[in-house]
C-alpha cells in the first residue's frame, strides 16, 4: 500500500515538473508570441478588413463593401500590370532554375580553390538588394554604361537605353534579377547533389552510361525534390519583386516594368489608397497561394522521394 502511494506521488510530482516547464516555456516565449499576433497575425486581420473600405489615411475609413475588388478587376491597368507580372516570372524562374543546374554541378567539383569560386558566385546574394539595382542602373546607362560601351568596343553595335525603351526595361530588370538570385538556387542545388549517393555514379559508369546518361537518369530524377523547392520558392519571389522596378526604372516606361507589388506600394504608401492597396495584395496572395497549391498538387507526378 505504501508502495503504490509512493509511487503515485511519484507520478504526480513528475508531472507537476512537466506541467511547471511547459509553463516556463510558455513565458519566455510570450514576447515572440505577443509580437506575432499583434505586428504580424494582427496585420493581416486588419488589412484583410481595410481591403473593404476606402480609406486615404488622413480621412476616417468608410466601408465600402466589394467596390475595391469590383473597380480593380474592371481596371485595364490592373490586367496590364498582372501580365507584367506574369511575364517577370514566366522569363525569371524557368531561367534561373535551369541556369543554377549547370553552376551548381561545376561548383560541385573537387578542383583546388573551388570555395572561392562558391563564394564569389553567392556574393550577389548577401548584397543589398537596393545597391545591386543601382549598380545596374549605372551599368545600364546609355551614356556612361559599360554594357554600351563593351557592345560598341568590341561588336560596333550601338546599345539601347535599356531601362527607358519599351522593349528592353523588363528584360533589363530580368537579367538582373536573375544574376542577383542565381546564387541561392546553384548553393541549395550544390545541397542536393551532394546528397546524391556516389554509388550510383559508379554503378552507371560500370554499366557504361557516359555523362549525359548520368545526368538525364541519375541527377535529374535524384534532384526533382530540390528542384520542386527552388521552383516554389522562385515563383513566389518572382511575384513579389519590388526592389528592381523601385530603384531601376519606377515602373516605367509606360507602366512596362510596373509589377503588382510595386502597384500595391504606390497605391497605398505613395498615394494613400489604403483600402485599394489592400485589395491589390489580397489578389496578389490569392494569385501566390493557388499557384502554389497546384504545384503541390501535381509534385506527386515527377518528385521522386527516395
Amino acid at each position: 500500500m505504501d508502495n503504490k502511494k509512493s509511487q503515485s506521488q511519484g507520478l504526480s510530482a513528475k508531472r507537476k515538473r512537466r506541467i511547471q516547464h511547459v509553463l516556463r516555456s510558455y513565458i519566455y516565449l510570450t514576447p515572440t508570441i505577443l509580437g506575432l499576433l499583434i505586428f504580424s497575425a494582427g496585420a493581416v486581420v486588419f488589412s484583410f478588413i481595410i481591403s473593404f473600405t476606402q480609406w486615404e489615411i488622413v480621412l476616417p475609413p468608410r466601408w465600402v463593401g466589394f467596390e475595391n475588388y469590383d473597380q480593380l478587376f474592371r481596371d485595364s491597368l490592373f490586367w496590364k500590370i498582372l501580365g507584367n507580372t506574369l511575364y517577370y516570372t514566366a522569363v525569371y524562374v524557368p531561367v534561373s532554375v535551369i541556369a543554377a543546374v549547370p553552376l551548381a554541378i561545376l561548383i560541385n567539383q573537387k578542383v583546388k580553390g573551388i570555395t572561392f569560386f562558391r563564394t564569389i558566385y553567392f556574393l550577389p546574394v548577401v548584397s543589398a538588394g537596393v545597391a545591386v539595382a543601382m549598380v545596374w542602373s549605372w551599368m545600364y546607362n546609355p551614356s556612361f554604361g559599360v554594357i554600351n560601351y563593351l557592345l560598341d568596343t568590341l561588336f560596333g553595335i550601338q546599345g539601347p537605353r535599356w531601362l527607358s525603351d519599351l522593349n528592353w526595361a523588363m528584360p533589363s530588370v530580368i537579367l538582373m534579377g536573375v544574376w542577383r538570385d542565381i546564387g541561392s538556387y546553384m548553393m541549395i542545388y550544390l545541397a542536393g547533389l551532394q546528397g546524391i549517393p556516389e554509388e550510383l555514379y559508379e554503378a552507371a559508369r560500370i554499366d557504361g552510361a557516359n555523362w549525359w546518361d548520368q545526368f538525364r537518369t541519375i541527377t535529374i530524377p535524384m534532384l526533382s525534390p530540390t528542384t520542386f523547392f527552388v521552383l516554389v520558392m522562385a515563383i513566389i519571389g518572382s511575384f513579389q519583386v519590388f526592389e528592381a522596378t523601385y530603384i531601376m526604372t519606377q515602373g516605367g516606361p509606360s507602366y512596362v516594368t510596373t509589377t503588382l507589388s510595386f502597384w500595391i506600394f504606390q497605391n497605398a504608401i505613395q498615394w494613400f489608397h489604403m483600402g485599394y492597396g489592400a485589395a491589390l495584395a489580397y489578389i496578389l496572395f490569392a494569385i501566390i497561394l493557388t499557384v502554389t497549391l497546384i504545384q503541390f498538387r501535381f509534385q506527386s507526378r515527377w518528385v521522386f522521394y527516395r
